[in-house]
């Protein structure tokens, strides 16, 4: 059989990079889950735009990952192995912020993959609807709902199979892909796809800002704004008798965060948690205008949006922050806020003496605000209800492999999901019907004609026997 072909996809978030390594047949392009995850690698060290002020730093991060990816592709198939790198929010506000500094990021982070042996194909900043719709093609091709090889061995879209919708939440922004029952109201919400001979008109929107590290520095902005002394902080979602010491430089390093009306010179910042689930529950829906206007349906902040549809799958930070209370088994809404009150209730004395292996201390003090914007995300942002939250399903992997919109991104750039059906199977079928339909009728012929004949025989020698 012939040798496998290998891809290369670094998604560049917003808190740090990866790269994915994929495999598929070479001789089968064009089918649907054949391409599979060899191997992920974790860059060492922040997200990309986190370079801003050395982006040489940026480029050499990436050189143990590919340097790992070198080991695993054998060297003759190195040279025809297609390499992405895909960069999201995290690079969208370094962009707004300093679009110069973005390009020197960009062009150091080139520099070092040309100088490995793969067919380096580019690196861009995805737009947020690029990003969830690539997302949405992942989901979709891991669980063939585009399409299937039937019994008869043929590619065809299979009957009755609904496609799923895909929740994403990412450390700046955070996207929601769907096929909805209607028409799409708004063409920028709006993204059409055809895939294996079907089309697909999908809703889908990226909330900049609203990724888990952006929406933390904009509740701690507000909470220092609602705070009665400036330099004193108090935290309802940090657990009881958790301290730390930030400065105001930190905390307003980013767009998401617009600097206060008083600006001041960098000064120390205490924030003190209070373990309040309730006030801290409060705090976060303050950070979102849910309203709509009288005539449309909306997400938050305004954003048009159809009533949502179908069974979804909610990955990455859906289902870290989930998984780490162990509520990615389809619990009731009932059960997962009752976790959720319980964990915000917990003092920073007993968190620290529950054992949670690979999680830092740093990031601890944040499951309780993290887990509480998830139902508040969902139910109030994305207006699913009692009814509609059993359609959410939290994954990370689908046959061993992640969901994101790495694997999507790689398929789409690479042209592995056609936009007809493969033909070639079935005119090969078509002709190979037609020969035994042929043969069949002559076997019947055949079959009649002897039948006929030795009734005639059997006829003349009972004439015979008189």
């Amino acid at each position: 059989s012939a040798s496998p072909q290998y891809g290369l996809v670094f998604d560049a978030g917003s808190t740090h990079t990866a790269l994915y390594v994929y495999q598929w047949p070479a001789d089968k392009e064009n089918g649907t889950g054949i391409v599979s995850q060899v191997e992920t690698c974790t860059v060492p060290g922040p997200g990309i735009s986190s370079y801003a002020d050395n982006p040489a730093l940026a480029g050499a991060s990436l050189k143990p990952c590919l340097d790992k990816a070198m080991t695993i592709i054998p060297a003759k198939l190195q040279r025809e192995t297609p390499t992405y790198l895909g960069a999201t929010a995290g690079m969208r506000l370094l962009r707004e912020q300093n679009s110069t500094k973005a390009e020197q990021v960009f062009a150091e982070v080139v520099k070092a993959i040309r100088q490995y042996p793969v067919d380096f194909r580019g690196a861009q900043i995805l737009t947020g609807n690029e990003e969830g719709s690539f997302g949405w093609i992942t989901v979709n091709y891991l669980l063939e709902t585009l399409v299937k090889f039937s019994f008869a061995e043929k590619w065809e879209h299979p009957q009755a199979t609904e496609v799923l919708g895909a929740l994403d939440l990412g450390g700046a922004s955070t996207q929601i892909t769907f096929q909805p029952g209607g028409t799409i109201e708004d063409k920028n919400t709006s993204v059409l796809f055809r895939l294996y001979g079907t089309n697909y008109s999908l809703y889908t929107h990226s909330y900049l800002c609203y990724g888990q590290t952006q929406a933390l520095k904009m509740l701690l902005a507000a909470l220092r704004e609602g705070s009665s002394s400036p330099q004193w902080i108090l935290h309802p979602c940090y657990p009881k008798g958790y301290q730390e010491n930030i400065t105001t430089t930190d905390l307003y390093d980013s767009p998401c965060v617009p600097t206060p009306s008083t600006p001041s010179t960098a000064q120390a910042l205490t924030v003190t948690g209070t373990g309040d689930p309730v006030a801290c529950r409060t705090a976060i829906q303050k950070l979102f205008n849910f309203t709509c206007g009288a005539h449309r349906t909306c997400g938050f902040n305004g954003i048009y949006q159809p009533p949502v549809q179908g069974q979804f799958f909610a990955f990455s930070g859906f289902y870290y922050t989930f998984h780490f209370l162990n509520l990615t088994g389809q619990q009731s809404l009932g059960h997962v806020n009752s976790t959720i009150w319980a964990f915000c209730n917990t003092t920073w004395k007993e968190v620290r003496a529950l054992k949670f292996p690979d999680v830092g201390k740093a990031y601890i003090r944040n499951y309780c605000a993290g887990s509480s914007c998830v139902p508040t995300l969902l139910l109030q942002g994305y207006k699913f209800n009692d009814k509609t939250w059993p359609n959410i399903r939290f994954i990370q992997k689908v046959a061993n492999t992640d969901v994101g919109w790495t694997l999507g991104y790689m398929l789409n750039l690479t042209n592995m999901i056609p936009s007809e059906t493969p033909q070639q199977g079935i005119a090969l079928q078509r002709s190979m019907w037609t020969a035994a339909t042929i043969a069949l009728f002559i076997m019947l012929f055949l079959c009649f004609w002897l039948f006929t004949a030795i009734c005639h025989q059997r006829k003349l020698a009972s004439y015979e026997t008189f």
